[in-house]
């Protein structure tokens, strides 16, 4: 992987952290705020995905991937405050 894409995968991530704890503190969801943070790992997936592809990192990607999908599916399913 070159060292730009893992800094920016790195980036996602820290940016990921940072904007799921906004989203936790104004909605006061946890739900929501974690929805968030998978949207950023998913990206940060993605980026080291570009470098140099390993099983381990599609492996990590899909899980990554089909957590989301999951949280998204119980927001649904939540009733509404």
């Amino acid at each position: 992987m070159t060292a730009l894409l893992h800094l920016a995968a790195l980036a996602a991530t820290a940016f990921g952290l940072v904007a799921s704890a906004v989203v936790l503190v104004a909605a006061r969801r946890l739900m929501i705020g974690l929805a968030v943070l998978l949207d950023f790992l998913i990206a940060a997936g993605l980026l080291r995905l570009a470098g140099e592809p390993s099983w381990d990192a599609i492996v990590t990607a899909a899980t990554v991937i089909a957590v989301r999908k999951l949280v998204t599916a119980g927001l649904r399913l939540s009733p509404p405050r």
